[in-house]
């Protein structure tokens, strides 16, 4: 059993195959998917695809490379439809008949958020001052409705750890991380998993496969962020979440251990870092 808790399975990319491909990835032995909104345009989207697969589940957030085209308002909305979604947890509050009528909330998570500093645009003075505002209001939010967050963290590992510092979340997970072995320490010490992906298949990725060995295998989730970071055996073609137990064995490979030992490990670290896709 496979977990990948990141894979855009909205995109565009897919030009529709999005179902098809998650039941690809369940007959490869992908068991769920977690799909992170970037935009308030995409908030419906990923939610319809969670509410048509019982093995996907989704994020709400806005992404860096998505703040300069949003404004306060869809911090506003974000948080209205997260306070919504939560609501629906207190079923108390709603009649039983009505209760039942309701699709699954498949909600888990704040996410994709974070800080690009990989992007020049997005790190001249303005936007950076804008992404920083965006994120540590998103995880204002994460912190008031006690969720986690799934992390954008591309050259802005410390930054991303000030403000985690700052402003205290309930962990999540470090996506795509490549970062330096103290930062991955101060992200676990934080509570958070660290995504490992497509990158860690290419023997030049040297930094992410000294990371894969030697981090604890309690700290790593998988995620393919299909239908970007294309592993080393389609380097130029569109990823899909099929791929992830090709990209597990990867992993197994460098830590010399068996493929069930990363698929127990893993998918016990997912569902702990993300609790509510116990729920579901």
């Amino acid at each position: 059993m496979w977990i990948d808790t990141h894979c855009h399975l909205d995109a565009s990319e897919f030009a529709g195959a999005s179902l098809a491909l998650a039941e690809a990835a369940a007959k490869s032995g992908v068991s769920a998917i977690v799909i992170p909104a970037v935009h308030k345009n995409n908030f419906a989207a990923v939610e319809a695809l969670s509410q048509q697969r019982e093995d996907c589940f989704y994020a709400l957030g806005i992404h860096p490379m998505y703040v300069p085209t949003s404004d306060e308002k869809d911090l506003l909305f974000l948080r209205e439809k997260v306070a919504a979604l939560m609501s629906r947890d207190n079923t108390s509050n709603v009649a039983t008949d009505v209760q039942n009528q309701l699709p699954a909330n498949r909600f888990v998570a704040i996410g994709e958020i974070g800080l690009d500093f990989f992007v020049p645009a997005l790190k001249e003075s303005l936007l950076r001052e804008k992404q920083e505002f965006f994120f540590s209001e998103q995880l204002k939010i994460a912190r008031e409705f006690e969720l986690p967050v799934l992390l954008h963290v591309r050259r802005s590992q410390d930054t991303v750890l000030k403000y985690l510092r700052r402003i205290c979340v309930p962990g999540g997970i470090a996506h795509a991380f490549n970062g330096s072995h103290q930062q991955a320490q101060t992200f676990i010490d934080l509570g958070f998993k660290l995504g490992l992906g497509g990158a860690m298949t290419y023997t030049r990725a040297l930094q992410i496969r000294r990371l894969a060995t030697e981090l604890p295998l309690t700290a790593l989730v998988l995620e393919t962020d299909a239908p970007d970071m294309s592993p080393s055996w389609i380097p130029h073609a569109m990823n899909t979440p099929a791929e992830l137990p090709a990209i597990a064995a990867v992993l197994a490979g460098l830590r010399g251990v068996t493929p069930v030992d990363v698929s127990m490990a893993t998918t016990a670290n997912a569902q702990a870092v993300l609790p509510r896709m116990r729920r579901s």
